[in-house]
């Protein structure tokens, strides 16, 4: 289960006062919470391509422009327990492209939503989908179910999305990504404050057609990415507002889906794995009700600051990992697909998931010592490597929107109770350092750039660095 845009101040066994998750809480106390766990990237497509192929975004070899980013027969963590045996179904939220790249291809528009769709969520290895083809604020806003858009009707206008000019002469308000016109009984079909209730019921069903045999779900919610949209039951019903409200919405979600497992007797053979894609985006009013979605770390969403990248990660499987188990080691999203394997005894290709680890020995608490001690970090505008103790980042700001007077769609520095050695009062100091290093376990928070004092240690985590930026592309052959 992944929530979109979830920090890890957003959840009551990660400390949250002013949020109550009980559902998610449930998780961590049958089994483990990992206070340690970080995305490979601090926005969505990039973080999902990882956790699925087990693959660093920059070895993709190509240009995205909406096209499916997983070429064809490239191995998932979906395709490989399917060849084992599992039903596998993929519901929600689903934003790693449709079809394939040409010379001119325009993104989503290129896309005949009337017709059959083109290769996406299936050819990544799931029997069955039912979700949002992209983001539930990016067009078109409807639901697809395998191969087709939910609830077209021939009688209606074709479904269209319009971009620029066109976007601004239809009358729809466009929220930057174009807009989603014709089709009325389609987007009827999709209210945009009952998503995650409706894919999460069409997850239940999968779990009950599919209970007397193995399977495999990825549930992707879409809270509480924006637009906030809590469903009326839930309005008013938490301490921060209607941010709030979604997160809470969403831990009901999770627990409907926990007591489905139950009424049909899987739990205690089920691994649940609840976690997020990256860190939260600030939201100004639960702010300033007094949430801080992503604890005291510096940063958010976009971010390459621990903000951006860091990530609630709770996982259990009675009599395997042990409930109330805390971990401090270093995961990662990228090393689900060969954690997921090894856990459920299933082999693999040696020449796939390049980039993940297996961390089963710490999910059943058979080691002490970490897997993982080197992560590459994605953010918009850089990346950034986390080795052992340190962080270093090869410029100035966060790489993302925190320091981008031009990004005022987010919180800015300025507007954050927030302090750093290179700021006051969320401006960048004249004489600050060109570029950023952090001992985390000293300053886990990222409040002092210490790369003055560690030159050398820069200098080899630059080398480092350059090696994951310039890896090897490569299609699947």
């Amino acid at each position: 289960m992944v929530a979109d845009d979830l920090g890890v101040g957003d959840i009551s066994s990660f400390g949250s006062t002013l949020l109550r998750t009980p559902n998610i809480d449930r998780i961590a106390e049958q089994g483990m919470l990992a206070s340690n766990a970080k995305s490979t990237a601090s926005v969505c497509t990039p973080s999902r391509f990882a956790l699925l192929t087990g693959r660093f975004y920059t070895r993709y070899a190509g240009e995205w422009n909406g096209q499916s980013l997983v070429e064809e027969g490239r191995p998932t963590i979906a395709t490989e327990l399917r060849k084992a045996g599992y039903a596998t179904g993929y519901f929600g939220k689903y934003h790693l492209g449709w079809g394939d790249a040409f010379p001119g291809r325009k993104h989503r528009q290129d896309i005949d939503w009337n017709k059959e769709l083109p290769r996406g969520v299936l050819e990544m290895g799931y029997d069955t989908y039912f979700g949002t083809p992209f983001s539930h604020n990016e067009p078109p806003f409807v639901f697809v179910q395998d191969r087709h858009v939910v609830g077209l009707d021939p009688s209606e206008p074709p479904l269209r999305i319009l971009m620029g000019e066109a976007a601004k002469q239809s009358g729809v308000r466009d929220n930057g990504w174009g807009v989603s016109v014709g089709a009325p009984s389609a987007h009827a079909a999709r209210p945009v404050e009952q998503i995650d209730a409706i894919t999460t019921q069409k997850a239940i069903e999968f779990i009950a057609a599919n209970k007397d045999r193995p399977f495999y779900i990825n549930m992707n919610f879409v809270a509480p990415h924006t637009p906030i949209a809590p469903s009326k039951e839930f309005q008013g019903r938490s301490r921060a507002g209607p941010y709030g409200d979604y997160v809470e919405e969403m831990d009901y979600r999770v627990g409907e889906i926990l007591d489905a497992l139950d009424a049909h007797g899987l739990s205690r053979n089920t691994l649940v794995i609840f976690t997020s894609d990256n860190g939260a985006v600030y939201d100004r009013g639960a702010y300033a009700k007094g949430l801080r979605s992503n604890k005291a770390l510096q940063g958010q969403k976009t971010d390459a600051w621990d903000g951006g990248v860091s990530v609630p990660f709770v996982t259990k499987l009675p009599g395997r990992i042990p409930a109330g188990m805390r971990s401090d080691f270093l995961i990662s999203l990228v090393d689900m697909p060969k954690t997921i394997w090894s856990m459920a005894g299933v082999p693999f290709p040696e020449n796939t998931a390049e980039d993940s680890m297996d961390l089963s020995d710490i999910f059943l608490g058979r080691t002490k010592e970490p897997i993982r001690t080197e992560l590459f970090q994605i953010a918009i505008f850089g990346q950034g490597l986390r080795y052992g103790p340190w962080v270093y980042l090869p410029d100035q700001g966060s790489l993302g929107v925190t320091t981008n007077e031009k990004m005022r769609w987010a919180m800015q520095m300025s507007e954050m109770d927030t302090e750093h050695s290179d700021y006051v009062n969320g401006r960048l100091k004249a004489d600050a350092p060109k570029r950023q290093l952090y001992h985390i376990e000293r300053d886990p928070n990222q409040t002092k750039n210490v790369i003055l004092e560690y030159p050398e240690v820069a200098e080899r985590l630059e080398q480092r660095l350059i090696k994951y930026q310039n890896m090897k592309k490569s299609l699947w052959k």
